[in-house]
């Protein structure tokens, strides 16, 4: 009777221990006050400066088009490219240097720009040396997209590419399929590239929190990593049923291995 009671006792530990507990899966549980949540939720995110790798769209527009053609290089050329294939070949790569190459004004360093302050500089470059004010010339520089690459206890790992201007992470994470149900949302790992290196940041999707945190939005370049559970490397189950449910199938073959040896 006490062998049976401590299997018993042994069993029900092992199944709430290894359960994967709701708040563990829930995104963006609310913990604060109504003032507090919408100080967290108004928060303003800082623009983004450009980096080593970056790639840019910059586009230029006039009365005349002709006299802008030469700084608008997507066309008909490769009218069966994607979107992301076009920017490849059409957009402007940040070089290990920081600097970016545009016909007729050569290279201007970008580094730590954000794209508006790109903008100014070309806008001011052109109508001092090639334009006159007459020309109404229009210039639009913008991310060509934020591609990060995301890894672990997710949907669809790989490099992603998201055609907005800013992204959370939350967008980045359904865009890839999604946590899975081992995965770890309470240590979501962000490796961030800096000009003097990588650097590691944590963030706890679980808590309404993480929407005022610096790596809410990610970044070009971001690599985004989801570890797993203990409860996966433990194979029980995330649920009570389904630790129950394992627990005692591998303990019933253990029983019956033992009695057929006590038989013999």
């Amino acid at each position: 009777m006490k062998i049976k009671f401590f299997l018993i006792i042994f069993l029900i530990l092992t199944c709430l221990s290894s359960c994967v507990s709701t708040k563990k899966v829930k995104y963006l549980q609310d913990k604060t006050t109504g003032e507090e949540a919408t100080m967290l939720l108004e928060r303003m995110q800082k623009p983004y400066r450009l980096q080593i790798n970056d790639l840019i769209s910059i586009r230029v527009k006039a009365m005349d088009q002709e006299l802008v053609g030469m700084f608008n290089p997507i066309g008909e050329d490769n009218a069966s490219a994607t979107g992301e294939e076009r920017m490849y070949y059409d957009g402007f790569a940040v070089d290990n240097h920081g600097n970016i190459r545009i016909p007729h004004l050569g290279e201007i360093n970008v580094l730590g720009y954000t794209v508006d302050e790109v903008r100014e500089r070309i806008e001011q470059e052109l109508l001092e040396n090639y334009y006159k004010e007459e020309a109404n010339i229009f210039v639009t520089v913008k991310l060509a997209g934020i591609r990060y690459t995301i890894m672990g206890e997710i949907g669809s790992p790989g490099s992603q590419v998201i055609y907005k201007e800013q992204v959370s992470i939350m967008e980045a994470v359904a865009n890839a399929g999604d946590i899975e149900e081992f995965g770890d949302r309470q240590d979501v790992v962000i490796v961030r590239q800096y000009p003097t290196g990588q650097q590691k940041h944590h963030i706890d999707l679980t808590t309404i929190d993480a929407t005022n945190s610096p790596y809410y939005y990610i970044q070009p370049n971001d690599l985004i990593l989801v570890n797993p559970l203990p409860q996966k490397s433990l194979g029980l189950g995330t649920s009570g049923i389904q630790t129950f449910t394992t627990v005692l199938t591998v303990f019933t073959s253990l029983a019956t291995v033992v009695l057929l040896f006590t038989r013999l």
